[in-house]
């Protein structure tokens, strides 16, 4: 736990599940890493955008005019209500925005918008243009009653989770090998300080094979109240080399506490079967759903245990439409639909 000083609680990390202005996505296009499999994700992009559409506004980054007009075209044929959706033209890397795109706090009467270095996960994959994109945005007026802070530090938006209430999940393998000589103390002071929280909670176990972020939180764990976590956990002790750290990590959620000193309340979710590109095991997660106004917007895989998924997260969040969206084709990059999105509190827009 890391005190925070008066001026920093003049500041707010809201949770994902409070009101919401918009969501931002980024159109994949041929000068993507999606440019393999350009078609299937397309389609996954339109259910996306269509299921979004009906509970709140769409910002549609496009690399130029002519990505626009492919994708105005694409969406407008799939009979989207494009009064729903703005297109905002910015040069880009990638679509991960989870990852890329704004950390917005509110602040009094406004927003700051925490700009993170990304590094393309640790100088993974090219990144400069997705490391600009905040500043691009916001150099364009997307945002309104808003200041936005560079910050020399990296972080992604998927390695983090709040409540709403001063409380943050985050997993210690992600951040500790994005700033290998930060300790813990110094982290949870840094964490602590910039996104105005209380205190960080840490998990040592939990991870996806094929997963290239270094165990986002956001493939794991996820909140669902201030007391409330829903969890990807691992059934197949005889077959699944994920089992054992899984469980670890559900032993470890078990033992975390409230601000109030309360258990949480834990939901776990099923266990997909592996899915595989080739020899190569893709990143499934249930856990990687993204919480809109008034629904759940969360990943199917063509498993059966997709059903079983969409009922716990239905528990977990009870009075929000559930929406199963088919999201292999978005794991052959390793990442689901969550990863993909960054929302945007209410008032940031104007």
């Amino acid at each position: 736990m890391t005190d925070a000083t008066p001026a920093i609680h003049a500041r707010r990390f809201p949770a994902e599940w409070e009101p919401q202005a918009a969501i931002l996505l980024a159109w994949p296009h041929a000068d993507t890493d999606w440019a393999e499999r350009l078609g299937e994700v397309e389609e996954t992009y339109i259910a996306l955008v269509a299921a979004i559409a009906r509970f709140r506004p769409v910002l549609l980054c496009v690399a130029d005019d002519d990505v626009e007009a492919y994708a105005r075209a694409r969406l407008s044929s799939s009979r989207i209500d494009m009064a729903q959706v703005r297109f905002l033209t910015a040069p880009y890397d990638d679509t991960w925005l989870r990852d890329s795109g704004p950390i917005t706090l509110r602040e009094g009467d406004g927003f700051r918008l925490l700009d993170f270095r990304f590094t393309g996960w640790g100088g993974k994959f090219a990144a400069e243009r997705d490391d600009a994109l905040v500043a691009r945005l916001d150099a364009m007026g997307v945002f309104a009653r808003s200041q936005r802070t560079p910050i020399d530090f990296a972080l992604e938006g998927g390695a983090i989770e709040t409540d709403g209430a001063g409380t943050l999940l985050t997993t210690w393998k992600c951040l500790h090998e994005r700033h290998p000589g930060l300790d813990r103390s110094a982290l949870d002071a840094q964490l602590a300080g910039w996104l105005a929280q209380d205190r960080v909670l840490w998990l040592d176990h939990g991870y996806l094979e094929g997963d290239d972020t270094d165990a986002h939180i956001d493939t794991l764990a996820r909140f669902a109240a201030p007391d409330a976590i829903v969890f990807q956990a691992c059934d197949d002790p005889e077959d699944d080399a994920h089992y054992e750290e899984l469980r670890a990590m559900a032993a470890e959620l078990a033992a975390l506490r409230t601000a109030d000193g309360a258990p949480y309340r834990l939901f776990p979710l099923p266990w997909p079967r592996p899915i595989r590109d080739g020899g190569r095991r893709l990143a499934a997660s249930y856990a990687n759903f993204l919480i809109v106004d008034d629904a759940v917007l969360m990943p199917g895989y063509g498993d059966p245990a997709d059903a079983a998924a969409r009922e716990v997260v239905a528990r977990a969040f009870p009075g929000r439409e559930v929406v199963q969206i088919d999201c292999r084709p978005l794991i052959w990059q390793n990442g689901s639909l969550h990863c993909l999105t960054m929302q945007l509190p209410r008032g940031v827009l104007g």
